[in-house]
């Protein structure tokens, strides 16, 4: 019996096949069925979410997660796209961070969906991702961990309590200001010939009293099993 709906996990996320033939109504009752029969498996996982076999819109998008919501306990932490290099430098750099649970037992990080720009300034004791890009003039401060799903342009300042165990990542990492506990990072000279580099996904973290810049590939990817 053909399937319209075919869930494989994987270590971080989840890869849903979605038939092409079959209604969007049929793949959304057959969603709920299989995520409801698939609860204890999962339980509270946080994991992402790619979609495979079916371009969607964002609508759909969006009713589809809510249906996963609705028939699970799991918390989709972001949609990976084709780009699997891309997703999956982003995808073990939330499972590294730090959600621990605080003193209440609350999950200690945060999602933002959106981008800031005109000087808006983000602050919050936890970890958390961004779901967009951070302009020059705007800021995001954190206690503990920063990951930016898409462009790192203005301000960013991780460890609040002074704690430099701390990181920021971003999709494109080209920061106006970057503090990471007690430490700046100091931004090499502009090439006097004008010459932008390449911009490329980047991680932040203090090693030897001093902020480094990597390559997000060369810091998350190394122990990644493939």
């Amino acid at each position: 019996m053909k399937q319209s709906v075919i869930i494989k996990s994987f270590p971080n996320g989840i890869v849903l096949h979605l038939s092409e033939a079959d209604t969007f109504e049929e793949i959304l009752q057959e969603t709920a069925i299989r995520f409801r029969e698939s609860r204890d498996f999962f339980k509270d996982a946080k994991m992402a979410l790619s979609i495979k076999g079916r371009k969607l819109t964002e609508e759909e998008e969006n009713t589809l997660l809510n249906i996963i919501s609705e028939n699970s306990d799991i918390h989709i932490l972001c949609l990976v796209s084709d780009d699997e290099d891309t997703d999956r430098m982003f995808i073990k750099a939330i499972s590294e961070t730090d959600f621990s649970e605080d003193g209440n037992g609350n999950s200690a990080g945060q999602f933002y969906k959106g981008t800031l720009k005109n000087g808006e300034v983000l602050e919050t004791e936890y970890s958390i991702v961004i779901l967009g890009d951070v302009y020059p003039g705007s800021a995001i401060i954190s206690a503990r961990d920063i990951i930016v799903l898409g462009g790192l342009y203005g301000e960013a300042y991780a460890g609040g309590n002074g704690s430099d165990g701390h990181y920021v990542a971003a999709l494109e990492m080209s920061p106006e200001k970057l503090k990471i506990g007690d430490f700046k990072y100091h931004a090499k000279e502009k090439s006097k010939w004008g010459i932008k580099p390449k911009v490329q996904p980047k991680i932040a973290y203090v090693k030897n009293k001093k902020i480094v810049m990597d390559s997000l590939t060369k810091e998350l990817l190394s122990d990644m099993p493939l």
